[in-house]
């Protein structure tokens, strides 16, 4: 049996796969090894049930990149399936394999974070480096939500909006602050804002604020990747998915070609490790 796990900082999606096709699914929440310990990590994937028999697992995540964080999620992986071989793999790389297959093409994250890469149908030649929601994540959530949570507290946003905002969250200057920058998964906070955003779309700052995330998205990310404009761009995540219009105005602003957007990579994986 093959378990798949394709995971954001915001929720992770589990599929037992067999020869006969998926036999279980479940969804937990986000791993993200950058910022949880191994503990939470275990307890997060001890919360499955009925998963059992599995021998090979995938697992996709946000801050699998380098080693020390893909070890840290393999060690956890097999307390849970000791049994099982365990092949970490970057979120971005799920994104690939996903919406190019076996072809070449730009494959796109933007959800929660955001993150990009230039396939060669086989592997990543190319990935320009996201860094996170503090130096990156151009488009994302998070940064939609800090861009937001920050004109409001500077009094930067239209007043119509901070009246909305607040008649919708009963929140606080202090609890805000703290929770950036004293609890767990602060980018998971941000990006809660964007359902906000989708509600007030409508209004000219909201519209202009979403526009400029994702034309710089495309201008630090996207243009960086030889013959971009020659290949078709391909995204996956929710932002990119529920914004999609925007996302098209911008890509056209920037002089470039959307392929696929789909809210989420799982059904790609499925059909990729069905069929390789």
């Amino acid at each position: 049996m093959i378990l798949i796990a394709e995971s954001g900082s915001t929720k992770t999606d589990w599929v037992l796969l067999s020869k006969k096709g998926v036999t279980k699914r479940q969804q937990t929440l986000g791993i993200n090894p950058f910022h949880q310990n191994i503990s939470s990590i275990i307890n997060n994937i001890s919360s499955l049930d009925g998963f059992h028999a599995v021998n090979q697992v995938f697992f996709y995540g946000a801050g699998c990149a380098i080693d020390n964080t893909k070890q840290k999620v393999k060690n956890a992986l097999l307390q849970v399936f000791p049994d099982a071989s365990c092949e970490i793999n970057s979120d971005i790389l799920a994104a690939a394999r996903s919406l190019c297959g076996v072809q070449k093409g730009i494959a796109c994250i933007i959800g929660t974070g955001s993150n990009s890469c230039l396939y060669n149908g086989e592997s990543i030649e190319h990935n320009v480096r996201p860094l996170g929601y503090i130096l990156g994540d151009e488009g994302s959530g998070a940064v939609m939500g800090k861009k937001l949570i920050a004109d409001l507290l500077k009094g930067i946003a239209p007043e119509e909006i901070k009246s909305a905002f607040y008649q919708k969250y009963d929140l606080k200057y202090a609890e805000i602050i703290h929770k950036i920058y004293s609890e767990e998964a602060p980018s998971r906070f941000l990006a809660q804002f964007t359902i906000f955003l989708s509600e007030q779309i409508s209004n000219p700052y909201v519209s202009e604020l979403i526009q400029e995330s994702f034309i710089e998205f495309f201008e630090r990310n996207i243009k960086q990747y030889e013959n971009c404009s020659e290949l078709p761009i391909h995204f996956t995540g929710s932002i990119a998915y529920y914004f999609k219009d925007q996302l098209q105005q911008a890509a056209i602003e920037k002089g470039l070609t959307l392929g696929k957007i789909l809210k989420s990579p799982l059904e790609g994986l499925i059909q990729f490790h069905s069929e390789n």
